[in-house]
């Protein structure tokens, strides 16, 4: 009866020694893929959004100023042809 409660707590053992090598291999990975895949965006030069955001906000403006020189110089042209 000994005997068996031994093999039981060996094979449980091993079960749990197991499992432990399985997360830290899982977390090994995931570690590899994502500093593989960090490498790869590095390499593409992509933006970040807050750059994006901010040369969208500055063609924004630009298109807002041009549209207000637009209605200037045609106040202007229009007095020319008065």
């Amino acid at each position: 009866m000994q005997t068996r409660n031994k093999v039981f707590e060996d094979i449980g053992q091993l079960m749990t020694n197991a499992m432990g090598v399985a997360q830290g291999a899982k977390e090994e990975a995931e570690t590899a893929i994502k500093s593989m895949l960090d490498r790869w965006l590095a390499d593409r030069d992509f933006v970040t959004r807050e750059e994006f955001d901010a040369v969208r906000a500055m063609a924004q403006k630009a298109r807002e100023e041009n549209d207000a020189l637009k209605a200037r110089l045609d106040a202007m042209e229009a007095k020319l042809n008065d």
